[in-house]
């Protein structure tokens, strides 16, 4: 069946289906506007989409969520969409550091980790002491976050002011660890603390000392959480199905080539969906894409300042990754994993061989989706998933070739290549902590930074964007109005930082600042309950805001849907 081609008039059109631009429909959905999306791919999500092979299902890019539990800024956005949002479930055993030297696990409870390492290096204690409670400081800066949501743009000058101060009081406890980056920064940050090199393997692979501290500061108040059941692609389908149901319209397939000027303003969008051509026009676009292709690609060369496209095209990026979804025959459980995240890493190599390219001497995250959620596989089956980060231009941008157009093309070379690593990861698991693995593996997909560029269009695959760091802000990066009127920058390029936090902020972010700009009233219920912290229940049905019935209902996953069937019940038991 053929879908009908995007066409009309709009208050907004929404380029990007990912996480921010669903996060910006959903928003002025809510508002009462009429929103379009247009989507490349054939499936909300962006990196979020997640994937399924033979009844397993994958997420694409998830290690862990922040800001996804009770009182997270996540929740708080998603509660006044709709109460029917999916919930993140809270992670009690986090992550294990594992090495030849090192096996330690962080849980919800640091305290104990600090406890085992005081008692395993009883010298250092002051200095653990001062480490763990200086890591509890930053996690209390993280849990007051949620009055940093709203950027600049949608405030006057004394909102500016307050949030200048509330932006201070949340860096104070970062500002003393600024700079200890590198190997010999991060052993003179860790120096401060403790001098014990066994207590320096713990934190080899950290390229900074934030890194460090930060994760541990997290554990202290709860703010690590699994996706929701299902995955973590039920986030877009809910997004999705609200703003459908509010009557806006998601087109897939459809790739924006144009945007539309009339007297230097934009109102509209050109593109093609399988070849054919179309045209949707709109009083506001929000283009929650790559930047590059925004300016460099759907903008006339003049429209855009030189330097700033210049300064973009230095950003400095969070890199890519490879990912290695394993589909097994037995549950997880079979090689003795628990629900926490493993870094598996090498204290014999250099600090920076950890985030590098050579799959024997990178730190590898390795995840076992299907224990932390039984429906992600068949019953009596698994899923195992390795990250390991990765460049786009690694080994001469992964063995591809160009086309006479300049294109990329993925030969056997290619493929030779990326089965390499992938092999080369799966035998570095099996010796370290699965012995057998590979006779359990009946499914096996790679993706490399290509693969991510080409299904989510981010700039070398970039998994979250542009990074936070003195050359970004210097540069000023991260920007929500474009030179060009009528349209914003959504999405991670439109502020610092990854993730699904960022994503959310930048979403509600974008749809703020065009409830300001048109004097929607509901842009007054956003900032009051954003900023004083109202409960949801006092503004669900503020001004501005249209009714929405919170009737979505999960579909069920593959392994949910044979359970169903009378197959076996949904926890894996024969029925």
């Amino acid at each position: 069946m053929r879908h009908p081609l995007p066409s009309g008039e709009y208050d907004a059109v929404v380029i990007g289906a990912g996480i921010s631009g669903l996060t910006s429909a959903a928003i002025l959905a809510r508002a009462g506007l009429k929103v379009c999306v247009l989507e490349m791919d054939a499936r909300p999500g962006g990196y979020l989409a997640g994937f399924r092979r033979k009844d397993f299902r994958f997420d694409s890019a998830i290690h862990w969520l922040n800001q996804c539990g009770p009182r997270g800024y996540v929740t708080r956005v998603f509660d006044l969409i709709g109460r029917d949002h999916p919930v993140a479930r809270p992670q009690r055993r986090i992550r294990r550091w594992k090495s030849p030297s090192v096996d330690l696990l962080l849980t919800d409870r640091p305290d104990d980790l600090k406890a085992e390492l005081i008692r395993r290096f009883p010298h250092e204690r002051a200095g653990l002491e001062r480490f763990f409670r200086d890591a509890w400081k930053l996690g209390r800066s993280f849990d007051r976050s949620s009055g940093l949501i709203r950027a600049q743009e949608t405030m006057g000058p004394l909102e500016r002011a307050a949030y200048l101060l509330r932006r201070l009081r949340f860096a104070l406890p970062f500002i003393k660890h600024l700079g200890y980056q590198g190997d010999t920064g991060v052993k003179k940050g860790l120096d401060r603390y403790f001098t014990d090199p066994g207590l320096h393997k713990l934190f080899s692979s950290e390229q900074e000392l934030l890194a460090c501290l930060v994760p541990i500061g997290w554990a202290y108040f709860g703010d690590y959480q699994s996706p929701p059941k299902g995955g973590s692609q039920v986030f877009p389908e809910w997004l999705a199905h609200v703003v459908t149901r509010l009557g806006g319209a998601l087109h897939y397939r459809c790739r924006v080539t144009r945007i539309l000027l009339e007297g230097g303003r934009c109102v509209g969008v050109e593109g093609e969906q399988r070849g054919a051509p179309f045209t949707v026009r709109a009083t506001q676009v929000i283009a929650a894409c790559d930047v590059e292709t925004l300016y460099e690609r759907m903008l006339p060369p003049e429209v855009v300042p030189e330097t700033l496209k210049a300064k973009l095209r230095d950003a400095v990026l969070y890199s890519s990754s490879v990912t290695v979804s394993l589909g097994l025959d037995v549950p997880a459980e079979h090689f003795g994993l628990d629900e926490e995240l493993i870094y598996l890493h090498r204290d014999d190599v250099p600090r920076d061989a950890h985030g590098g390219t050579d799959p024997a001497q990178s730190g590898i995250s390795i995840l076992a989706p299907s224990l932390r959620d039984k429906s992600m596989a068949p019953p009596g089956m698994g899923t195992l998933t390795l990250y390991i980060p990765a460049l786009f231009t690694d080994h001469d941008t992964w063995a591809t070739e160009r086309d006479a157009t300049g294109a990329l093309v993925r030969g056997e070379a290619y493929e030779r290549l990326k089965q390499r690593v992938a092999d080369a990861l799966i035998d570095r698991v099996e010796r370290a902590l699965a012995p057998g693995l590979r006779s359990h593996i009946v499914y096996c997909d790679v993706a490399t930074p290509i693969t991510h560029w080409r299904y989510t269009g981010n700039r070398f695959g970039s998994m979250m964007g542009a990074k936070p760091g003195k050359e970004n802000f210097k540069a000023g990066i991260a920007h929500y109005r474009t030179p060009v009127p009528g349209l914003l920058l959504g999405g991670h390029w439109a502020d610092l930082g990854g993730g699904v936090p960022i994503a959310v902020k930048s979403g509600v972010n974008t749809a703020l600042i065009v409830l300001k700009d048109t004097g929607h009233p509901a842009f007054a219920t956003w900032r009051d309950y954003l900023d004083k912290g109202l409960d949801v229940e006092r503004v669900r049905t503020g001004p501005g805001l249209v009714p929405y019935a919170e009737d979505w209902v999960r579909t069920p996953t593959p392994a949910e849907k044979r359970a169903l069937r009378g197959d076996v019940d949904p926890d894996g038991e024969e029925a």
